[in-house]
């Protein structure tokens, strides 16, 4: 019987142990999961308070990825995934102190349609010239991987990339379009100028292309739980082994001996054949430092910022002075400390009563480590003064909820891609390792979950 270390329990090493407890059951593997915290499920932790459901991680999953929502239909949480309200779907941007909302038709940063982008606000005149000449832009295949904000500012300008590059992926990344990698996080963009040449018309044609839903609303932008987001650790939990979980449990390290590794964790160590990383590839960087140096240096070259994220309730009069959509997000040559803010209740049904506003503020990268240090009072009297400045909004919460994510964000720099086959070339070296969590292929809930599934779908090729 192969016996199996997973060490991480956030989603990734959830679902890793999830994909292996059929096998466990048959007798063909035994796993031991391994948590360095109280609790299980990382950063997918839900907070109820006065009839308001607050995420303190990720409020939802990206609907186009399918692994976390087939996930929860296998759990039987079918009936409780719910999508975003995409008919009230305006996002805004902060733009000289004025929230303006994004226009019709801009698809990720890409205009699809003239008019609306023509008439609206966000950009300037010399910006609208430049969409409306990106139409002829000529197919380009690029050599070398570059950042993000290096193509779009190419197709459209450096105030795009300050009005809509950056903000957008702030949002996702808690990174600047400056340093994160077209490839690994827009490989699409790369794609289509390859093809193309302009985004716009690639765009284009890639939505004529599309299946027309019957229903429009068919198929929502995002898709969460009904009860929050914990909801599926609380439910995929108890289909695991009990006995196989175990909490308070940090790995100290792992070593090759006797044709499998050797797992330190406190004062006891144990032996297996084999060996699932679902942290941080940092963690996995100071855990393979003894058995391959090259491994570890790779892994550890790979970037993480924090975040905090604070949640506010507030009252029916508060709901009905906010304006209508899903939130704004704020460009950093706006000079404030908040990255966005999302307007809970008009995002999500089910978040809030009726007679309740819940807000979402979002800090990130050097904006979340400036603040980190601060208490908990503060760090709201920031958000309180910016929402103030934005919104107008100086009524005093119902409630604030701070959380707080150390390194939690993985950042994909210029590279990373070939950093990434470099990584598999060196862990291939190892017999009986893999690696799973948000450092890789994708930082989302979907994205983990699938490196999850995957890495227990390698470690079973192996007993077959």
């Amino acid at each position: 019987m192969m016996r199996i270390a997973i060490i991480g329990g956030g989603i990734s090493g959830l679902t890793a142990a999830f994909a292996l407890e059929e096998h466990r059951r048959a007798g063909a593997v035994e796993y031991i999961l391994y948590e360095s915290s109280s609790s299980l499920g990382g950063v997918l932790r839900t907070e109820h308070v006065s009839g308001c459901i607050i995420e303190a991680g990720p409020d939802s999953f990206i609907t186009e990825k399918p692994w976390a929502a087939d996930l929860c239909r296998t759990l039987g949480l079918g009936d409780q995934l719910i999508g975003s309200n995409d008919a009230d779907r305006i996002t805004y941007i902060l733009v000289r102190g004025r929230l303006i909302p994004m226009p019709d038709g801009l698809m990720f940063m890409v205009p699809t349609k003239i008019l609306p982008t023509g008439f609206s606000p966000l950009f300037s005149w010399t910006t609208k010239i430049r969409m409306a000449q990106e139409l002829l832009h000529p197919p380009r295949a690029a050599d070398a991987d570059e950042s993000v904000a290096s193509l779009v500012e190419r197709h459209y300008g450096a105030e795009t990339v300050d009005r809509l590059a950056d903000p957008l992926l702030s949002g996702v990344y808690g990174g600047e379009a400056a340093s994160l990698s077209v490839r690994a996080v827009l490989p699409r963009f790369a794609e289509m100028e390859r093809t193309h040449g302009s985004l716009g018309r690639a765009m284009l044609a890639a939505r004529r292309k599309m299946p027309r839903p019957a229903n429009k609303m068919a198929y929502p932008l995002f898709t969460s739980l009904k009860n929050g987001m914990q909801q599926l650790v609380e439910t995929l939990v108890p289909r695991l082994n009990q006995a196989s979980l175990v909490t308070n449990a940090s790995v100290q390290s792992i070593q090759r001996e006797a044709g499998g590794w050797t797992l330190s964790a406190g004062l006891k160590s144990d032996h297996f054949d084999a060996v699932i990383l679902a942290v941080p590839a940092l963690a996995a960087a100071k855990l393979l430092s003894v058995c391959s140096p090259e491994l570890s240096a790779e892994l550890a070259a790979i970037g993480y910022t924090s975040s905090i994220t604070v949640g506010l309730g507030y009252d029916r009069d508060v709901r009905q002075s906010l304006p209508p959509g899903f939130g704004f997000l704020v460009p950093r040559s706006e000079g404030k400390r908040l990255l966005a803010a999302t307007f809970v209740h008009n995002k999500f049904p089910h978040r809030a009563p009726d007679d309740r506003a819940l807000l979402r503020c979002f800090f990130a990268g050097s904006n979340a480590e400036n603040i980190w240090q601060l208490s908990d009072d503060a760090i709201i009297a920031i958000v309180r003064n910016e929402l103030q400045q934005i919104l107008g909004l100086g009524a005093a919460p119902l409630f604030a909820r701070v959380y707080k994510w150390k390194s939690a964000m993985a950042q994909y720099g210029v590279g990373h891609l070939e950093r990434l086959d470099r990584i598999e070339r060196l862990r291939l070296q190892l017999p009986a390792l893999a690696l799973a969590g948000n450092g890789y292929r994708g930082i989302g809930v979907p994205d983990c979950a699938r490196s999850g599934r995957d890495a227990a779908e390698y470690m079973l090729k192996q007993v077959r």
